[in-house]
């Protein structure tokens, strides 16, 4: 299992939301074909075919619960996980 597909499996089960490594959730939009721009530390993640943005920032070296789960909903609304 790669590490993206474990970081993958940990946000959909929501067992990782307060202990997510933000360098991993951005690897991982990255392998999901989301494209980014930085401002700051605000990290833009678009794709084309999705109307939503997903807009993260890191508190420290995590990522924050909040922004974790609304990256969950996206990629369970849009089908994102492949087969899981």
């Amino acid at each position: 299992m790669s590490r993206q597909e474990r970081v993958l499996g940990q946000i959909l089960s929501g067992s990782a939301d307060s202990n997510l490594a933000f360098r991993d959730l951005c690897n991982l939009l990255a392998a999901l074909g989301f494209q980014s721009r930085v401002r700051g530390d605000h990290h833009i993640y678009f794709r084309p075919d999705i109307p939503e943005i997903i807009n993260i920032q890191p508190r420290g070296s995590k990522a924050k619960p909040y922004q974790v789960k609304q990256v969950r909903g996206i990629i369970v609304r849009h089908r994102l996980a492949g087969s899981k």
